[in-house]
């Protein structure tokens, strides 16, 4: 993604931010531009692993999670207190914060399409940066910039990920979170959404 692109999601980014008012957001902002998340990738090789990928990324959670919301209050009036246009903002935009300094770019030799070795850019993980987990790993982060999260918006962003790789009792604890908020379901179908659907490979014709 070219920079110019990258200022005009960042730009959105950041309006979408600030409008919910919260304590701390411009600090929150500023800890993102030191961290490198928005000209970090959204992976190191899958989905958008490319400069700026994880602020675009970030963006798709987002729409997917309002279109989401839309729909499931047509079918359910009841949950509209539940999901809170500005719970949505920060749990979408804010889930993979863990991600910002953690993709290196290197150079390594790889086979081409015609089996020669050539020299490539590509990332890797660095995860010895603070290592705390992942969704864990973004609460704790957010928190020291100084936000203010609800537990519905720590519950979605811990457990953004879903069920996958859970040890006995973090799946209970993934559990027992969805039941206590729509939210946190919500926001895990949104991220799957958003990496599996809207950012797959455009369809050859």
């Amino acid at each position: 993604m070219d920079k110019s692109n990258i200022e005009s999601q960042k730009e959105r980014f950041c309006t979408l931010l600030k409008s919910t008012g919260r304590e701390n957001i411009d600090y929150v902002i500023e800890d993102l531009e030191s961290w490198g998340f928005f000209e970090a990738p959204a992976s190191s090789q899958g989905h958008h692993a490319y400069p700026g990928g994880l602020l675009e990324h970030s963006l798709n959670v987002y729409d997917a999670a309002v279109a989401s919301r839309e729909s499931i209050i047509k079918l359910r009036p009841d949950l509209e207190s539940s999901l809170k246009p500005e719970s949505i903002i920060i749990a979408a935009l804010l889930h993979d914060v863990c991600k910002a300094n953690f993709y290196k770019l290197v150079r390594k030799k790889k086979r081409n399409e015609i089996g020669i070795f050539e020299e490539v850019e590509t990332y890797e993980i660095h995860d010895e940066i603070f290592p705390v987990g992942h969704g864990e790993k973004s609460v704790i982060l957010l928190l020291q910039s100084g936000l203010d999260l609800t537990d519905d918006e720590i519950y979605a962003i811990r457990w953004h990920m879903g069920p996958w790789n859970l040890s006995r009792e973090d799946e209970k604890y993934y559990r027992q979170a969805g039941k206590q908020t729509p939210l946190q379901p919500l926001i895990h179908a949104a991220d799957t959404l958003a990496s599996a659907i809207l950012e797959r490979p455009a369809a050859k014709i």
